[in-house]
């Protein structure tokens, strides 16, 4: 609820926006280091989908360095669907990506 000149509006949420998605962000946020983090991941995700995942943070590492999407594909073998989904969120997204690439690279 937002309230606005005395009145109150009621902000709708998105879908993922939910106390299941705010538990698993504070589960993830809960973890203390890598092996912590790596060891949550692997329990709450299959190995495809971890991949998957690892596959489409290199791809917006790469769509930051202005990577073609036929390197992109060679590298990580995603499809150009895919790659494109990523560039969408990369360029319109909540910046997530480009937050996570620039505190990745400062863990380098």
């Amino acid at each position: 609820q937002v309230k606005c000149s005395g009145l109150t509006m009621v902000m709708k949420r998105e879908k993922w926006e939910n106390n299941d998605t705010d538990a698993l962000v504070k589960a993830f946020l809960s973890m203390r280091d890598s092996r912590e983090m790596k060891a949550f991941l692997r329990d709450l995700l299959t190995e495809s989908e971890l991949i998957e995942c690892g596959k489409r943070f290199h791809a917006a590492r790469s769509i930051a360095k202005s990577i073609h999407y036929d390197a992109i594909r060679e590298d990580t073998g995603l499809s150009t669907r895919t790659i494109a989904r990523v560039k969408k969120w990369y360029k319109h997204g909540r910046s997530g990506y480009r937050l996570a690439i620039r505190r990745w690279k400062h863990q380098l």
